[in-house]
């Protein structure tokens, strides 16, 4: 097992194209860490780096305390998962995943024992003499992580090893995933687009964009305690609504006015907003579609809303509305608080009254996209 450093690593291809910027992380032993972003935001290049199939252009990386820049892949001590299997169709289970372990002149005993070890870890014991086209999807993935497996490496590389599945066996593999990380219990880097993914597997999310680190930290923390604009948008299905809002202080305390409606800035909120002697100014306010709630109409706080699309998800409902300024959100409701007159009367062009309190708001400094309760934050990633 290993602990990884990345310290200042960059990748610069020969066209003068950055991929990745000043890439700073620290790994623990046995952490299992998510690099999560959009296509092209650099997570693949810097875990090719850490594999050693990317030469690295500045910076060093660290396995277990040695520098590895200048070893081969196969004298680093990782295992990689890639996102195409990249099986051997004419070879068998069984001799896909040793093949690894013949380059090895490893003995015949010992590469069985391995093999089959992995294999029933893996639930794929009976179809070690088919040929990968005799597989199903899920079936091939088990495969390519098995190969993986019995190398035992000190750290186990996955790049989107999931992302070619269907969304059932997608997460039936997850779960997977998080069961074969407690069974071998070893260090690893996850690379995936899909924000669910890095959620649920994490022990820590590295959020990448356009080849920089925007925010490190555990699902609850990037969730709660967005840094940026940026994070805030890619974490959370539905995405975070977002729209203009006007930061009002008075003796009474703060209050945001986004649209026709007037918000007290109370609880902690109000007190964080004090304590950093936040000036009144034109913001951008972020409010997740579960944290807005239906209200009485002409409720104190209030403000009415028309529904544009009504989509059920079966436990919940998504209602896409507009206020009269005609700002867009989305409101999430849970099917079970709604009566069978509440769920008939949601339809196209129905008016509703919604309202959210303090304590789950978000605010953004309206150049710079930071979030203004982490001023920590700005000098940071």
């Amino acid at each position: 097992m290993a602990s990884v450093r990345l310290k200042n690593v960059k990748k610069i291809y020969d066209n003068k194209v950055v991929a990745v910027h000043d890439f700073n992380l620290d790994i623990a032993d046995k952490e299992f860490i998510v690099f999560v972003g959009p296509s092209g935001c650099g997570k693949s290049t810097t875990l090719r780096m850490i594999a050693g199939l990317e030469e690295i252009s500045e910076g060093k990386v660290e396995i277990d305390g040695v520098v590895v820049n200048d070893l081969q892949p196969k004298d680093r001590g990782v295992a990689m998962v890639f996102q195409n299997y990249a099986l051997y169709p004419h070879l068998t289970v069984y001799e896909n995943m040793a093949f690894s372990l013949r380059l090895q002149k490893m003995s015949n005993d010992e590469i069985y024992k391995r093999v089959t070890a992995a294999a029933e870890t893996l639930g794929i014991l009976e179809y070690l003499l088919r040929k990968p086209r005799a597989l199903s999807g899920g079936q091939r993935q088990r495969v390519a992580i098995g190969r993986a497996m019995v190398r035992d490496s000190k750290v186990f590389l996955m790049d989107e090893p999931l992302s070619n599945l269907d969304a059932k066996l997608r997460n039936q593999m997850r779960a997977e995933i998080i069961l074969l990380r407690k069974k071998i219990d070893t260090t690893f880097i996850y690379v995936t687009h899909d924000q669910t993914e890095a959620m649920t597997l994490g022990d820590r999310i590295v959020i990448m964009k356009d080849g920089f680190i925007q925010q490190v930290g555990t699902p609850t923390e990037v969730f709660d305690d967005p840094d940026n604009l940026f994070v805030a948008e890619f974490i959370g299905a539905p995405k975070m609504n977002i729209f203009n809002a006007k930061l009002i202080r008075s003796n009474e305390g703060y209050f945001v006015r986004p649209f026709n409606a007037t918000i007290p800035v109370d609880g902690h909120k109000g007190d964080r907003l004090a304590e950093l002697n936040i000036k009144p100014q034109e913001l951008i306010l972020g409010v997740r579609p579960e944290h807005i709630v239906l209200a009485e109409e002409g409720a104190p706080e209030a403000f009415p809303v028309t529904i544009e699309v009504n989509e059920m998800m079966g436990s919940e409902l998504h209602l896409h509305v507009y206020t009269d300024d005609e700002t867009r959100l989305i409101v999430r409701v849970p099917t079970m608080t709604l009566t069978p007159e509440m769920r008939a009367s949601m339809v196209y062009g129905a008016r509703m009254w919604v309202t959210f309190n303090a304590n789950v708001m978000h605010f953004f400094d309206d150049e710079t996209k930071h979030n203004l309760e982490k001023p920590e934050s700005y000098n940071g990633f």
